[in-house]
C-alpha cells in the first residue's frame, strides 16, 4: 500500500487546502502565521513533501475560515 501522502485522498485534501487559501486570499506566510508555523510548513504540504494530521487539518481549515466539520465531509463526500 503506497504511503498516504501520495494517494489520491491525501492530494486532493491539500488541492481543497489551496483552494481555499487561494480563494480566501491568503498568502502560504499569513496561513502559517494563523497556525504558529513558518510559510516553509505550509509550502512543504501544498507540495505533497509534508503530511498532514488531524490536529493541523482542524487548524488550518479554521485559519482558513472554515469549518473543519464541513470541510471534512466534502472530502469525504469526494471519496465515496
Amino acid at each position: 500500500m503506497p504511503s498516504s501522502i501520495f494517494d489520491s485522498a491525501h492530494r486532493r485534501l491539500v488541492e481543497l487546502l489551496v483552494e481555499a487559501r487561494k480563494k480566501g486570499g491568503f498568502t502560504q506566510k499569513e496561513v502559517g502565521r494563523r497556525v504558529g508555523k513558518s510559510q516553509s510548513f505550509v509550502s512543504m504540504i501544498e507540495r505533497h513533501q509534508r503530511r498532514v494530521d488531524v490536529i493541523e487539518f482542524i487548524a488550518l481549515c479554521r485559519a482558513l475560515g472554515k469549518d473543519p466539520d464541513v470541510f471534512f465531509a466534502l472530502l469525504i463526500s469526494e471519496q465515496l
